[in-house]
């Protein structure tokens, strides 16, 4: 039996979406590939990085390294001056380092980044042209990063127009969607800070359940939606990325029988070890 070709698709929220790189190092240690990936901010950050470089590793990597990491922190996006704007960040560093001039149609895998024309909220399907400036236009989130222009138009942040692009993924040929859901209804935040830090916490907020809302017409092509355990993590909790990477991680494993039996991939073989708990939490 052929495995189905799988489409995955990865949504926006913040430091939750880092929840992705756990869900695709899940996949390929166990030996599921990945034929299409459609992304909406950080999911276009993440899928955008492994669709070049098929190596989830390297930028688990730099998530990890806590002095990088630092920047990201609302206090430090407070003290940043022109605007508030983050110019010279991490994710300009990202790009600039590894992106390079990499090309859209030179991805290892079908590879598109999702994007608003905040001229008048039409969903941008980018699929050609700079990586870099796809990923960037994906990620602008407009309280942080100045919007992006391409061609005749000014592009922010994919999740204002199509958050979780399952349907995206459906039209690139996949046989197989699984949609990666870090969004949530509404948190029930208390509001124990003051001034920006609790308008800060109420934008992360809104933006969450905006995100909810406008994914439902999208996310009704996925064959399997995984919603890792990440919601207690505000959207600049960068800090916090080995806990949200587990997390997705966690999810993944969690679904793995269904994808097998769903997609036709073949269960890696267990060893001595695996076969005994197996045999002692009476699963075999």
């Amino acid at each position: 039996m052929i495995p189905k070709k799988i489409g995955l698709a990865l949504g926006g929220g913040g430091a939750r979406g880092l929840a992705h790189i756990g869900v695709i190092k899940a996949l390929v240690e166990n030996g599921i590939d990945i034929s299409f990936i459609a992304g909406s901010s950080m999911g276009a950050l993440v899928g955008g990085w492994y669709a070049a470089t098929k190596d989830i590793n390297s930028l688990e990597n730099i998530f990890l390294d806590g002095k990088k990491t630092e920047i990201l922190k609302i206090s430090k996006i407070l003290k940043k001056k022109s605007d508030n704007q983050l110019k010279n960040d991490l994710v300009d560093q990202i790009l600039k380092d590894n992106f390079k001039d990499t090309k859209i149609e030179q991805c290892q895998i079908p590879f598109r980044a999702i994007a608003t024309d905040i001229k008048n909220g039409d969903e941008i399907v980018l699929k050609e042209g700079s990586l870099s400036e796809a990923v960037r236009a994906s990620i602008n989130l407009p309280i942080v990063f100045n919007p992006v222009s391409l061609g005749d138009k000014l592009l922010i942040d994919g999740s204002f127009s199509n958050p979780l692009p399952a349907d995206v993924v459906k039209e690139m040929g996949a046989e197989f969607i699984i949609a990666v859901d870090v969004s949530s209804k509404w948190i029930d935040f208390p509001f124990k800070q003051t001034g920006w830090w609790q308008v800060f916490s109420l934008i992360s907020n809104v933006l969450s359940a905006a995100e909810y809302q406008l994914a439902k017409p999208h996310i009704e092509s996925a064959d399997l939606i995984l919603r890792p355990t990440v919601l207690n993590f505000g959207w600049f909790d960068f800090g916090m990325a080995p806990e949200i990477i587990r997390a997705g991680a966690k999810e993944t494993k969690l679904n793995l029988k269904l994808i097998f039996d769903k997609t036709g991939y073949p269960e890696p073989a267990k060893t001595p070890f695996e076969k005994l708990l197996d045999f002692l939490s009476g699963q075999e």
